[in-house]
């Protein structure tokens, strides 16, 4: 994961990306008990927005030039498939701009932070979704206010009492 992540950093140092933040399950991984998942999200604010149809093109172009390989729309840092995703809405965006700093095998990188990550959940308000976002809020520190700013900004307030009150 080291290597990848050092990857991950040199896109800012090349000015492909301007800040990005780990998602997804792996971003779980980090707050809470084990889940499976099969990639590595990064959600990206891409230095120039010069291709509407094709934003990912200098992810593809880098990628190409340092010989890696591709599987779908990932590609692979490393033997680790990496799924790069531009911010796609102001909560998304918000969440990125607002990640935390952390150290992941002695490497600084950038995280969701759990209230964020919650609210993107309910947003995608897939199956698995539900469950992480209810385990998180369960298992993890959180800053409730901050958590409750973030659901009334989005109108997710409901999404959360309702996997809450499910799971009564």
């Amino acid at each position: 994961m080291k290597e990848t992540l050092e990857l991950i950093n040199s896109l800012i140092d090349e000015g492909i990306i301007l800040k990005y933040a780990i998602g997804g399950g792996i971003a779980c991984l980090y707050y809470i008990e084990p889940t499976s998942t099969f990639d590595l999200d990064i959600f990206v604010i891409l230095a120039v927005e010069e291709n509407i149809l094709n934003p990912l093109k200098p992810f593809y172009e880098w990628a190409e030039k340092k010989r890696f390989k591709f599987k779908d729309e990932h590609i692979i840092l490393n033997t680790i498939p990496v799924q790069f995703l531009p911010v796609y809405n102001d909560l998304v965006k918000e969440g990125v701009e607002n990640s935390r700093k952390v150290k992941i095998q002695d490497t600084d990188t950038f995280i969701l932070s759990p209230e964020y990550l919650i609210a993107i959940m309910l947003q995608t308000n897939r199956a698995k979704d539900k469950i992480r976002s209810l385990q998180l809020y369960e298992e993890t520190p959180l800053d409730k206010i901050l958590l409750d700013n973030i659901l009334k900004k989005y109108n997710l307030t409901d999404r959360l009492n309702n996997i809450i009150n499910l799971n009564k």
